[in-house]
């Protein structure tokens, strides 16, 4: 969505505000498209005293695999981005300000970015995800396993001579 920003850096005390689904289920994440529904995307521009503040809230259902037991969740995320917005700027590097030199905005690449940046590293179906057993595979989730229980590393076998020993 291109945001037509003029009246709002213009006018002290101006606003924009847009609401919108945005499609992301064609963006590939690890060889997974987690994205099945649309974001609900809202988004406000307002101009404080001059300088012009955009505030972005995303809410999405996020489907994926646990890291741990690869069962399939779904997760629902609700984000909420801000970020100073800028006609020009003096120096190229500065991350606190996105340049709009013509007054407009693409809001999806500014979502989508903002989104894939900020999603967790390592997610978990629950917290206290047993994963799977190294041995058989199994679910120790949703199933018990003998098979590795008394199973001890080949490097860690002196060790355990020494427990004998004493």
């Amino acid at each position: 969505m291109l945001l037509q920003l003029k009246d709002v850096f213009l006018g002290d005390g101006e606003r924009l505000e847009v609401s919108y689904s945005l499609p992301m289920s064609d963006i590939d994440i690890r060889g997974d498209y987690p994205f099945k529904s649309p974001v609900s995307v809202t988004a406000s521009a307002v101009n404080r005293a001059g300088l012009v503040e955009l505030k972005v809230k995303a809410v999405f259902d996020y489907t994926t695999r646990c890291d741990r037991c690869f069962d399939e969740i779904v997760k629902h995320m609700d984000y909420t981005f801000t970020h100073g917005l800028a006609s020009s700027l003096i120096d190229e590097e500065n991350d606190d300000y996105i340049e709009t030199p013509d007054f407009t905005l693409e809001l999806d690449e500014v979502v989508i970015s903002d989104i894939l940046l900020n999603l967790p590293g390592k997610i978990l179906c629950r917290e206290d995800c047993r994963g799977l057993c190294p041995e058989c595979g199994a679910n120790l989730n949703s199933e018990p396993c003998s098979c590795g229980k008394h199973a001890v590393d080949s490097r860690l076998e002196v060790l355990k001579q020494l427990l004998k020993d004493s």
